[in-house]
């Protein structure tokens, strides 16, 4: 049985392009609680123990996270190495890069396929390449605030009703909706 998993794992993350949580754990990745991890996140392996990711994290898909970097390789003859520190309540999102010595403050958003590089203070929104300060959180949150809204009845499953994905139809037509 233990092969058999072994299997699996291997061929999740080689279809996924994905790191293993649990193998980065045992070579020193520090994770806290409640990290919300796509399949296809890579995660540095040769460098995890060099990472810190903190509680209540949302990693979406193809993000990398990586503690070094060989560009000065074929140079200088070495590999720059630097920590990556991921506050709490932190969401990164699709495609992102988080490059090494780099922070991400707590209750941050990191946009879609932005590049990290450096220290992103808590609180705020950045996205770009490289991620530049889009806004504060406060200010995130205000503008997405009185938007339509629909609760987990609407989301989407094989019996999702067809009035259901109409009135989601009718809510985005002029812009955007939220679904819990």
């Amino acid at each position: 049985m233990r092969i058999i998993t072994s299997i699996v794992s291997f061929l999740q993350r080689v279809r996924g392009g994905g790191t293993s949580i649990r193998k980065a754990k045992k070579n020193g990745l520090k994770v806290g609680n409640n990290l919300h991890c796509a399949p296809s996140v890579f995660i540095d392996p040769a460098h995890c123990f060099l990472i810190t990711i903190g509680d209540d994290c949302t990693l979406t898909s193809k993000v990398h996270i990586l503690a070094h970097d060989a560009s000065t390789k074929i140079h200088l003859g070495y590999t720059k190495i630097g920590k990556v520190t991921i506050g709490n309540r932190v969401f990164i999102g699709v495609g992102t890069i988080v490059l090494p010595n780099s922070t991400i403050g707590d209750d941050s958003i990191i946009g879609v396929g932005s590049i990290v590089v450096g220290n992103i203070p808590p609180r705020e929104v950045w996205a770009g390449q490289p991620a530049r300060k889009i806004c504060t959180l406060d200010e995130y949150i205000a503008k997405h605030g009185d938007k339509p809204f629909f609760g987990r009845e609407y989301q989407l499953n094989p019996g999702l009703s067809e009035e259901k994905k109409q009135e989601m139809r009718q809510a985005v037509e002029n812009g955007i909706a939220y679904i819990v």
